[in-house]
């Protein structure tokens, strides 16, 4: 894995870790699935899809429940565990998920959730939130009958730093050609480089600064109804 593209990939391997967890047959639902790239590691479970399928990069996907995420047509307590992956920020009451992913999961089912805490526009219009943090979590999860069972940081201060020198190098290199021999060339070429990548992930490791982060993985389990 290249650490400069450690936010998906770090998210990657927490939902496979999440699905290698799962007992088979565990009846999950993927709510806001887009093109639902990880179908195949809950190949083992009685895996359920669902998006309101209004944004571009979507066609083809073939989901179970197509419509509003605050208002799935099945049962209450229909399902063992929720995925909802970088969803929050995408829905204009983001509360109303939490919710209805109480209503649908049984007593001591899973609710597994990621989301940014900072974020650039995209999928627009479809983007309503800058981001969520732990207090949100464990405030709205805890009135919804859940209980947290891990709130994780993807990254902190100095991977975020990577992120966004990374985003502002691809950005010039697009925007603004510099001669050969002008000096921001060369610095744009070093900030670009993996070993630049792997510095500022040592420090994330060795400096953590919890205050700064992309975003966070979230777990939390359904202790009782809602409401």
């Amino acid at each position: 894995m290249s650490e400069i593209d450690f936010n998906k990939a770090n998210r990657d391997a927490w939902v496979a870790n999440v699905a290698k967890h799962l007992p088979v047959g565990t009846r999950v639902i993927d709510i806001g699935a887009g093109t639902c790239p990880y179908r195949v590691l809950f190949s083992h479970c009685d895996y359920k899809t669902q998006d309101f399928g209004q944004y571009t990069g979507t066609q083809g996907a073939n989901w179970d429940y197509i419509g509003d995420a605050s208002s799935i047509p099945v049962e209450n307590g229909a399902f063992d565990a929720v995925l909802c992956t970088e969803v929050l920020e995408h829905v204009p009451e983001p509360i109303r998920i939490i919710q209805e992913a109480s209503r649908i999961l049984k007593t001591g089912g899973k609710f597994f959730i990621s989301a940014p805490l900072g974020s650039g526009l995209h999928q627009e219009p479809y983007h309503f939130y800058g981001g969520f943090t732990p207090h949100f979590y464990t405030r709205f999860l805890s009135l919804a009958g859940f209980d947290i069972v891990s709130i994780e940081s993807n990254g902190k201060f100095f991977r975020l730093l990577m992120q966004e020198i990374r985003r502002a190098v691809v950005i010039l290199q697009k925007k603004h050609h510099y001669p050969r021999w002008h000096p921001a060339r060369w610095i744009l070429r070093i900030a670009g480089t993996v070993y630049v990548a792997e510095w500022l992930s040592r420090l994330d490791d060795d400096l953590p600064v919890n205050e700064f982060t992309v975003g966070y993985h979230v777990e939390a389990v359904k202790v009782r109804k809602y409401p």
